[in-house]
């Protein structure tokens, strides 16, 4: 039996993220549309390279996981997330980002599909990639989507897709810059070509972004934005205070059965959480550290 989620560093937020919340687009401040305007007209250049070096066939449902691999080398973090992956209902597909094709890890060879793809572009250039291969290969699959910005699952992502009235399923929300759903995870529900032109704004075949701001107001903060003039687009947690939910409360969410853990709490933004709760949270979870 694994042991209870760790507690916060910090007061608890009363009641928390707000739990199964149907997305409503907000208006983004002034300065943040000056940024977003920028980008629009600096950020977008060609795609990365890619190859699909196994295409996917028909399925039910199809489970991604992007990972980012400039050394070309797995950690014992990916490892286990693969085994949960490889445990879940449906088949995996795995799109690699190393330097060339042949720098794609042996132990990614089972993979029920694979593609690779160069290092430029950011997650969303391998979302694009994930949704076109199912559209093609097996339309009509439910697409769960996860990249190695975070840990786990720890939690039934079952039972949470379960709960999930919508078509379009982030893990968590929030309202920062404008409401949006957070682009670590999510569940597409029936992909198809359709799905694949409703998208096509932030997840682009011909173009990608490859700065960091750039991918925030071009693509994640409008990804909710976007898909809800097809389809419906919700959050099992949504922060409405202008906060980070997966990271301000990263502790609180794991103790209401939140999946993942993100990785930067254990490094860039460990002063936010209680880093050695966390740790033996992980611990418990039989995850390397």
């Amino acid at each position: 039996m694994a042991a209870a989620p760790p507690a916060a560093d910090t007061p608890a937020r009363a009641p928390g993220p707000t739990r199964l919340w149907t997305f409503v687009p907000s208006r983004p401040p002034f300065i943040g549309r000056l940024s977003r305007a920028k980008s629009a007209l600096t950020g977008w250049g060609p795609p990365p390279l890619h190859q699909v070096l196994r295409p996917p066939d028909p399925a039910t449902r199809w489970n991604c996981y992007f990972l980012y691999l400039p050394s070309g080398q797995l950690t014992p973090a990916h490892l286990y997330t693969l085994d949960r992956l490889r445990a879940l209902p449906g088949k995996l597909l795995a799109i690699c980002a190393t330097p060339q094709p042949a720098s794609v890890p042996a132990a990614l060879a089972d993979a029920d599909a694979l593609i690779w793809k160069g290092l430029s572009g950011y997650d969303f250039s391998a979302y694009a990639l994930a949704l076109r291969a199912i559209a093609s290969g097996s339309p009509g699959a439910d697409l769960f989507v996860m990249n190695d910005s975070v840990l786990g699952p720890f939690a039934d992502l079952d039972r949470l897709f379960a709960s999930a009235p919508w078509a379009l399923t982030g893990f968590t929300a929030s309202a920062m810059f404008e409401n949006h759903i957070q682009s670590y995870a999510f569940l597409l529900r029936g992909v198809t070509g359709e799905t694949v032109r409703a998208l096509d704004q932030v997840m682009p075949a011909h173009r990608a972004c490859d700065r960091y701001r750039d991918v925030v107001n071009l693509q994640e903060t409008r990804f909710a934005r976007f898909a809800a003039r097809r389809m419906s687009v919700g959050a099992l947690w949504h922060a409405n205070d202008g906060s980070d939910p997966s990271l301000d409360a990263a502790a609180w969410l794991l103790g209401q059965g939140f999946p993942f853990l993100k990785r930067s709490l254990l490094g860039r933004y460990a002063r936010l959480q209680d880093e050695a709760a966390l740790t033996a949270f992980l611990v418990a979870q039989d995850h390397p550290r």
